[in-house]
């Protein structure tokens, strides 16, 4: 019996063994077959292989989604980690806050140190709300308003200067160029690696293009000191009137994207509405700049003049026939009136002789110098029932003071410098504004009761501050005030003359050029003295 015990194990032995080799001979055979063949080309589908894209534009498309995914990867384990400190730090902050305030024994009561990043990562997300980020804020006065700062892939431009500081600047300090150009790399990381919730038409991977740093074309930022900084920025599309819009808002900690999307501009109309009285000869210099900047470059804008008046009238339609005729432009409205000049009804009268519907309107004067790209930037910067734009005008000094003879001056173009001596911006000044129809119409117009100069721009400014809609300041680089003199009439209420008084004298020089003009005399009596020494030591 023994044996026969023994004999039987071995058999299962066998037996199990053979059992074991068949299953492993199954799976190797499982195996062969499921290994794909050695040419790729023999595993593209039917009618693939031997069209116009063969294995290797394949292959480049895998490559190419690879190299994406491997960057934006990389991308968000940057901003991970970047979260995670600075969530880490505020947890460690909150912490401390609260053990300060909370007296010994009440410890145990307080949240756990997994709820502290949720709360956290709300209070971030809530930072965005509070700002002026998707909404505009009800502001109390023109003085409330936190103007943008502009900025290219080169200067910063910006309103607070003070002694040392220039209205046009590279950014010097290093802290202010590593934040900048952070902006514009994850920027440029989001346009070229698009989320499905940003709406963008997805091309084929070796279609769509590539934005870099040399499709920038200008951007700006401000900050809030209890909510954060908001960047808005914007990339042109090549050969084309598309635009990339990307805003980020960084809430005292890592950027965070609010969205990206595509503006596209090719149909945006400027009506260009100017109020005019008198002033023939610079209405002349304002045609030129207008002939080359809209009509030989743009295309894309109406002009609306209101002339006051019958004084000089006529000498303003022959002008714009003229041009007309020379140019075969005929998108332009004259419309007299027979009233004292009020800045405020002539923009209204503007704003009014249109008939096809909305329209992006731009309230210029006469001895206003714009370039294309201001064109743009008052497109980019507008939206109806959303938020009006009032740009900061650069205005140029008296060139007599500047280049120290009206003689010696250059001609206008060469003038238009962003220089501390050359000019200002001028922040007090609410009349150059690109805004739709829509709004102008349902917020109200101008107060038609303030007749000359200065108050009623300011009256509309404000409206738009204690609306919804966002209002969008900044200085901007294409847009110039040229000098002229200035008369304050005496007819003006006290309020408006101390305006027209306090901008006259702003208008004239540099803080430095006026103290030149004040202590001239000591000046030139010091260089007098310095004469006499000289020649009296060369007679000893």
């Amino acid at each position: 019996m023994p044996r026969r015990g023994l004999s039987l194990q071995g058999r299962f032995r066998w037996l199990f063994l053979g059992l074991f080799l068949l299953l492993v001979l199954l799976l190797f055979a499982y195996l062969l077959e499921c290994t794909p063949p050695a040419d790729a080309s023999l595993a593209l589908p039917p009618g693939i292989a031997g069209d116009t894209y063969g294995k290797e534009y394949y292959q480049g498309l895998l490559q190419e989604q690879e190299e994406r995914h491997l960057n934006r990867a990389a991308s968000l384990k940057r901003q991970i980690a970047q979260l995670k400190q600075e969530l880490q730090e505020m947890g460690e902050k909150l912490k401390l806050m609260q053990d300060k305030k909370e007296p010994p024994g009440v410890q145990g009561l307080t949240e756990t140190k997994d709820q502290e990043p949720g709360d956290l990562l709300e209070y971030l997300h809530s930072q965005i709300d509070k700002a002026e980020v998707n909404t505009g804020a009800r502001l109390p006065s023109e003085y409330a308003l936190v103007p943008f700062e502009s900025f290219t892939s080169s200067k910063v431009y910006q309103l607070e200067m003070g002694l040392t500081r220039h209205p046009e600047e590279k950014p010097v300090r290093k802290d202010r160029r590593d934040e900048l150009v952070e902006v514009m790399e994850a920027a440029l990381d989001i346009i070229n690696n698009p989320d499905e919730e940003d709406g963008v038409e997805e091309d084929m991977p070796m279609q769509r293009q590539t934005y870099t740093e040399g499709h920038f074309t200008e951007g700006m930022y401000r900050t809030e000191r209890d909510k954060g900084t908001l960047y808005e920025l914007f990339f042109d599309k090549e050969e084309s009137s598309s635009f990339r819009h990307v805003t980020l808002f960084r809430p005292f900690g890592p950027l965070m994207k609010v969205r990206s999307t595509s503006v596209e501009t090719s149909a945006m109309i400027i009506n260009i509405i100017v109020p005019l009285a008198g002033r023939v000869d610079t209405f002349s210099q304002f045609l030129h700049n207008f002939r080359e900047v809209c009509i030989q470059q743009d295309r894309r804008v109406h002009l609306t003049v209101v002339y006051f008046g019958p004084e000089g009238l006529q000498e303003v339609e022959s002008s714009l026939e003229k041009m007309s005729r020379e140019e075969s432009f005929s998108n332009y409205t004259l419309v007299p009136v027979d009233e004292e000049f009020s800045r405020g009804r002539g923009l209204d009268i503007g704003a009014h002789a249109w008939k096809k519907g909305d329209v992006l309107m731009f309230f210029c004067d006469v001895d206003i110098h714009f370039t294309l790209q201001f064109l743009n930037t008052c497109r980019l910067h507008a939206a109806p029932n959303k938020k009006v734009f009032y740009p900061v005008v650069f205005s140029l000094y008296n060139p007599a003071i500047v280049y120290g003879n009206a003689e010696l001056a250059p001609p206008a173009e060469l003038q238009l410098i962003h220089k501390k001596d050359a000019g200002f911006w001028r922040d007090f000044g609410f009349g150059m504004t690109c805004q739709y129809r829509s709004d102008f119409l349902n917020i109200g117009g101008f107060d038609l009761e303030v007749k000359g100069w200065g108050v009623e721009d300011v009256h509309l400014y404000r409206k738009y501050l204690r609306s919804e809609l966002i209002v969008i300041r900044t200085p901007v680089s294409g847009l110039f005030h040229l000098w002229h003199e200035k008369q304050c009439a005496d007819e003006l209420t006290p309020e408006q003359y101390r305006m027209c008084i306090q901008s006259k004298a702003m208008n004239e020089a540099s803080h430095s050029h006026l103290g030149m003009l004040v202590f001239r005399d000591e000046i030139e009596a010091h260089l007098r003295k310095q004469a006499y020494k000289t020649q009296s030591k060369s007679e000893d």
